[in-house]
């Protein structure tokens, strides 16, 4: 099942992606696809209604992040070994932790802004992974039963900010916009295994990241367990998993984005994102 949310920033519906790709409204079944509607028994009275009797939404619709109300981004830094080596730093022995503010998350095709004063914004294609049930303290083998589902997630990153600056890297990762999310949650009975997807990022047609999550260092079971040692996961919450290689601090020599690129990013089976750039002004702030 594909979940989705359609309408004006702030004012989004929840929506079913039918066969045909097309949105059907869910408004009558469900008030949003938040924490609440991500419980098991939700998502089965979800499952079991049939498309054809639900409204279709009338196009062209836009799509904001196909969870609301999301209350942590929890992202992984460095996880695929040949990023690691293009960033010129060590394989982890731990997975590395760092957060996204919900106050950057934006739908899949909105604008990315390129902070006031960055000369490196950069882009960073991931699985992301929504948690469906609470976790804390979990083992790998029970990990998954507390994920609803996947999606897309690119990782934008203003590298001056997250290494120049001093303290975490969390300063360059969560600017406004920063964290584009669908354009759907793929429920987890649809994804036979997380580790057998292709992911891929291009930057004006031109592909700069084609990647595996067979490589990650974590896989998904390590990450949700080790993540809930540290913190608990609550239904709604999101994790990046971590970016292939290709990203542009990597690209020698290193190209970032500037207002007027276009990226284009997706994931086998989880739909595709798209992002124009656009410089900060205060008059849009």
């Amino acid at each position: 099942m594909k979940l989705a949310r359609h309408g004006p920033p702030g004012q989004e519906k929840p929506a079913l992606v039918d066969a045909q790709g097309r949105l059907r409204d869910l408004s009558a079944h469900v008030a949003d696809i938040d924490g609440a509607a991500l419980a098991p028994a939700s998502l089965q009275r979800l499952a079991a209604l049939d498309p054809a009797g639900l409204p279709l939404v009338a196009g062209p619709a836009r799509l904001g992040p196909p969870v609301a109300r999301i209350g942590k981004v929890v992202c992984i830094g460095l996880n695929y070994a040949d990023h690691a080596a293009e960033a010129n730093a060590p394989i982890p022995d731990e997975p590395i932790i760092f957060m996204k503010p919900s106050s950057c998350i934006v739908g899949p095709d909105d604008d990315v802004v390129i902070p006031r004063g960055s000369a490196a914004t950069d882009w960073e294609v991931e699985l992301g992974v929504v948690i469906g049930r609470k976790a804390s303290y979990v083992s790998e083998a029970e990990a998954l039963d507390h994920v609803a589902g996947y999606t897309v997630v690119n990782d934008v990153s203003e590298r001056a900010y997250q290494l120049a600056r001093g303290g975490t890297w969390d300063k360059g990762k969560g600017c406004d916009t920063f964290a584009p999310i669908g354009p759907w949650l793929v429920t987890r009975d649809e994804v036979a295994d997380p580790q057998d997807l292709a992911l891929w990022l291009e930057v004006n047609g031109r592909r700069c990241q084609s990647g595996h999550t067979r490589t990650m260092i974590f896989g998904v079971r390590r990450l949700v367990s080790y993540v809930s040692e540290f913190m608990s996961l609550l239904p709604g919450d999101v994790i990046a998993t971590g970016t292939p290689p290709g990203v542009g601090m990597g690209q020698k020599p290193p190209v970032f984005l500037k207002a007027g690129d276009v990226m284009r990013l997706g994931i086998d089976g989880l739909g595709e994102q798209r992002q124009a750039l656009r410089a900060w002004s205060r008059e849009t702030a």
